[in-house]
């Protein structure tokens, strides 16, 4: 038992870091295989209001983000694996949390609403301006402890930017609509 909840506390804290140090330090680089996060997934959402269209395809569809997420999640899982026969319960706990982490990433995208009501840091995390805060997504125990969870969901500079993201879409909707010509009067 002990070794199965020191493996979900490990879990978290590589989620905390893999997602600090790899997915947004080497993402940022331009060459680096890790770019898809920052350059197609975290552009996708702020365009999509926190959804992520590339989650509604089959991983095997095409070599994007969420293959790349799978693929690197898989590795991990393999990477780990022998350790499970000497820690069977920690190891358990890595391939658990290995697991989830994809099914709630995946969830978040796909339905903003229930991420919104119950994934508030990870919904920060995309939201909010400073993206590098709030690195868990799962649970935010070691943004916590590393002093990087943010709220930003419920403050007033949330709501200021609703408002703005509300008129930017009235604009462009407004500027997409045929113009309706004048009925000429005789």
């Amino acid at each position: 038992m002990i070794g199965f909840v020191t493996g979900l506390i490990s879990a978290n804290a590589f989620e905390w870091y893999f997602h600090k140090h790899v997915l947004h330090g080497q993402g940022k680089k331009k060459n680096s295989f890790w770019r898809f996060h920052w350059a197609v997934h975290h552009k996708t959402v702020l365009k999509e209001n926190f959804r992520d269209s590339d989650y509604e395809h089959n991983i095997i569809d095409a070599w994007d983000p969420q293959s790349k997420e799978v693929a690197a999640l898989a590795v991990a899982a393999v990477a780990v694996s022998p350790l499970f026969w000497v820690a069977p319960g920690f190891t358990s706990a890595l391939w658990f949390s290995q697991y989830n982490y994809y099914r709630v990433h995946k969830k978040s995208h796909l339905d903003p609403e229930w991420a919104y009501k119950y994934l508030p840091w990870h919904y920060d995390h995309h939201m909010a301006p400073d993206q590098d805060k709030n690195w868990c997504v799962t649970f935010p125990l070691w943004d916590y402890v590393m002093g990087t969870r943010v709220p930003y969901k419920g403050t007033a500079r949330e709501k200021l930017d609703i408002e703005r993201r509300m008129r930017k879409v009235t604009v462009a909707v407004k500027n997409a609509a045929p113009a309706i010509p004048k009925p000429k009067m005789n």
